[in-house]
């Protein structure tokens, strides 16, 4: 990576600054990155070549207003050189999907897709579902919308090709057939009701179908269910007419399906009020494996609906392989090259098949175009008839509160322990689009001590609060002491009485933050919902009328809140009592620890063992077994 910073120690204007930067540039393809004066990235763009594409930003008077104030920020300029424009554009919508620069068209969305999984390095294979990074021995088909999506794709391999979902390790102790078996969704092959030879027919069609052959199997099924009638076998002639007929089933309760085309993804936009929503629908072997409606980030005016969907369609496949066909609502700009690049990354993932951008006109796929297009537009709808309806919400918020302003970010604090053990703090966000979900914060408190200096007490709430106010704000402080970067409340609220407050107000006192309003809610004498007391430091306790909106929304607020700490701690919990000693020995992994206890039955017989027996466990050396013994005895010596 190269930086073209100007020689000159005087700030410049943005526009000398790029003045300055140009004769550093390369000529060659690449990406451009616009940096303000506090480091932050403005703009990432890609260039076939850097310079040109960057002299381009020195005719002001030629710029969209939007451009002209990212012009008028810039006092950096970093580029990265590319073998080609078609990697330049692959490595903008990955800097730009990861960065999220202010001036660019952002897609916010962290979530992975789900995906289905047949496990084939097992004698009886198993189909799941499946996040994250995938592993050797299995076959991956997808993505899919959603888990809803992955579910019925699974409901109808069970129906009709009999396979199975449990784990490995229930498979390996189940001595009698399930009531998935009873209910004909199982093929029971861990009882031996069926061979492997069998289960792997079955297997293979399963991969057929999810290929998109399904008229093939089904006339397959068909030819075996009239032989086995002819040879009387009356039994296998019904078994093989249930599968038919959930074939059959699957089909004709399937959503829209596109009829001659195997793979393919569906990208509808629509655009209102200086907001875009993308639908996309994902059809994998024919199959419509569900939609997904994407919300853009980008400026009010002087966007496109071409230039939104050309660069969604980069940070969409960032992490996700583009199918061979791509049906699109609008003609992008350089569609050409779009299709280059993302050939490059279907060539990684899948072994070279060329991707192609189209935009029908007529027929079938332009129906499909239409019907995404469709969604797009009653889901921008609904995002902004929410947005309304949270904005008055916020109002109210301000009124209630005499806050300065609406509150664009509220922040809601809670904890949950059991008896001092495993305590939690959780952080939940609110603002004008509802819960900020990707901005929720967990914290595990160990330190919490009262205020007056004492030791801990177990429970004690008030330290419990005190230390996550702390490491909340006293790190946004570290981050940003001046306080002119996004991510600072315009409300806490606590969840407690006038006890939890004032631990709290002191916190915020001690940092200088006592301009940050603090509320605490309290529930009534017989903790009803709807009975809730408000605390405000300077104001008499107060309540609301049961059916007031702005009580609802506070709820709600606190009940997520709640839900989460709730949720944190249970998962905390759970993973101390499935710790042991064992995870306290240097070089001792998940995998050494499976060992050692099937071998040993205990924690406990790991730690009476001799070094000899030690040694002699599967998967521990000479070497890990003197470390083992030393750490228990050794160790229980010098403590003695």
């Amino acid at each position: 990576m190269e930086s073209a910073d100007p020689p000159e120690a005087v700030p410049l204007s943005g526009l000398a600054v790029l003045e300055a930067a140009l004769p550093n540039l390369p000529l060659s393809p690449g990406v451009y990155r616009m940096l303000d004066a506090k480091g932050d990235v403005l703009y990432v763009g890609k260039a076939r070549a850097i310079r040109k594409r960057v002299t381009s930003y020195t005719q002001v008077a030629r710029l969209p207003e939007r451009l002209r104030r990212m012009v008028h920020e810039t006092r950096r300029v970093e580029v990265i050189t590319t073998a080609s424009e078609a990697e330049a554009l692959l490595l903008e919508a990955n800097l730009i999907k990861k960065l999220r620069p202010r001036y660019n068209i952002v897609l916010r969305d962290d979530k992975s897709y789900p995906w289905l999984v047949v496990t084939d390095d097992h004698p009886f294979p198993q189909i799941a579902k499946h996040r994250g990074e995938r592993r050797k021995g299995a076959s991956y088909y997808g993505p899919f919308a959603s888990v809803w999506a992955v579910n019925q794709t699974i409901t109808a391999l069970q129906r009709v090709f009999l396979l199975r979902t449990c784990r490995d390790t229930v498979f390996d102790t189940r001595d009698r057939p399930c009531l998935l078996h009873q209910i004909k969704r199982c093929s029971a092959p861990c009882v031996e009701r069926i061979s492997a030879q069998d289960y792997g027919a079955l297997v293979a069609e399963a991969k057929e179908f999810l290929a998109g052959e399904v008229p093939s199997i089904q006339k397959r099924l068909a030819a075996e269910m009239e032989e086995a009638a002819e040879r009387l076998e009356f039994e296998r002639a019904a078994a093989l007419r249930d599968r038919i007929r959930g074939l059959t089933h699957v089909q004709g309760t399937s959503r829209i399906n596109l009829d001659g085309v195997g793979d393919a993804d569906v990208v509808a936009l629509h655009m209102a009020a200086g907001q875009s929503c993308v639908q996309v629908f994902f059809f994998r072997g024919g199959r419509n494996n569900g939609n997904r409606p994407y919300f853009l980030t980008h400026s009010k005016s002087d966007i496109t609906p071409e230039e939104v969907l050309g660069s969604f369609l980069g940070q969409l496949y960032d992490d996700l392989p583009p199918p061979p066909l791509v049906l699109l609502s609008h003609e992008v700009p350089d569609a050409a090259l779009i299709a280059e690049a993302l050939s490059i990354k279907a060539q990684a993932a899948r072994g070279g098949r060329k991707v192609e951008l189209h935009r029908p006109q007529r027929g079938e796929k332009r129906d499909i175009v239409n019907h995404a297009e469709t969604n797009a537009r009653e889901a921008l709808e609904r995002r902004l008839a929410e947005s309304t309806a949270q904005g008055q919400l916020l109002e109210g918020v301000q009124r209630l509160f005499d806050l300065p302003e609406r509150p664009e970010r509220i922040e809601v604090y809670d904890n949950s322990h059991m008896m001092g053990t495993n305590a939690y703090g959780a952080m939940i966000v609110g603002g004008p689009s509802g819960f900020m979900k990707s901005a929720y914060r967990k914290f595990s408190i160990k330190e919490a001590k009262p205020a007056d200096g004492s030791a801990p007490r177990g429970g004690d709430d008030f330290a419990m609060m005190r230390e996550v106010l702390e490491r909340r704000f006293g790190r946004a402080l570290k981050e940003d002491p001046a306080r002119t970067e996004e991510g600072w409340p315009d409300l806490v609220i606590i969840d407690g009485g006038q006890g939890q407050l004032s631990a709290a107000s002191a916190v915020m006192a001690e940092l200088g933050l006592e301009d940050i309003p603090l509320v605490a809610i309290a529930k009534g004498v017989d903790r009803d919902a709807g009975r809730e007391w408000f605390h405000m430091a300077g104001r008499e306790a107060f309540q609301l009328p049961p059916r007031d909106p702005v009580l609802y929304y506070l709820q709600r607020l606190r009940d997520e809140a709640h839900r989460f700490v709730i949720g944190t701690h249970r998962a905390g919990r759970a993973k101390s009592l499935t710790r042991s000693e064992l995870d306290d020995v240097p070089g001792v992994g998940p995998k050494v620890k499976r060992e050692l206890l099937n071998h040993f039955g205990s924690a406990r017989g790991v730690r009476q063992a001799s070094e000899a027996d030690l040694g002699n466990c599967p998967g521990v050396g000479p070497a890990l077994a003197r470390r083992i013994y030393e750490h228990f005895h050794l160790g229980a010596g010098q403590a003695t």
